[in-house]
């Protein structure tokens, strides 16, 4: 089935749903279940192009289900793109991974426990993140990501 998006007001998106779409979610929302899939088939309802939701503005939206314009504009995207499922859901997040392997963890903990640099009594944060770029066991790092690993580790830096 092909969809509609309509960019309203602002270019806000709504969405024009069939009579089984509507059904479909109305009965999503009497069953219940979680949470987040029943307040996005409520913002579905509300972002359809009826006459009677007319009144439904992202604000009124925005303030009736608690969700950010983003959040509104996100689902009505993802329902005409992907469909139903995709937009009851939850934004795919594909840069959620672990930056830091076991490798590098391990790598962290190695060259703290080694010999300081050449002048220092110890290293610091920003010299392991130095070091691990100058080794190539990563392509950038931060003195702050170390400071996570070294904590998580409980490491005594060597000294």
């Amino acid at each position: 089935m092909l969809y509609s998006i309509k960019n309203g007001i602002g270019g806000h998106r709504y969405v024009t749903l069939t009579n089984d779409e509507i059904q479909e979610l109305k009965a999503l929302i009497q069953k219940g279940g979680k949470g987040y899939r029943i307040k996005h088939a409520q913002i579905l309802l509300k972002l359809d192009q009826k006459p009677e939701n007319k009144t439904w503005t992202y604000d009124r939206i925005k303030d009736a289900y608690g969700a950010s314009r983003t959040t509104i504009a996100g689902i009505a995207q993802r329902f005409v793109m992907e469909g139903m499922e995709a937009a009851l859901g939850r934004k795919v997040q594909e840069n959620r991974r672990r930056k830091v392997t076991g490798d590098v963890e391990a790598r962290i903990c190695a060259i703290a426990c080694s010999q300081p640099p050449q002048g220092a009594s110890r290293w610091t944060m920003q010299a392991i993140a130095d070091e691990l770029i100058r080794l190539e066991v990563v392509d950038y790092i931060t003195d702050t990501t170390v400071c996570e690993v070294m904590k998580k580790t409980k490491s005594s830096r060597g000294l």
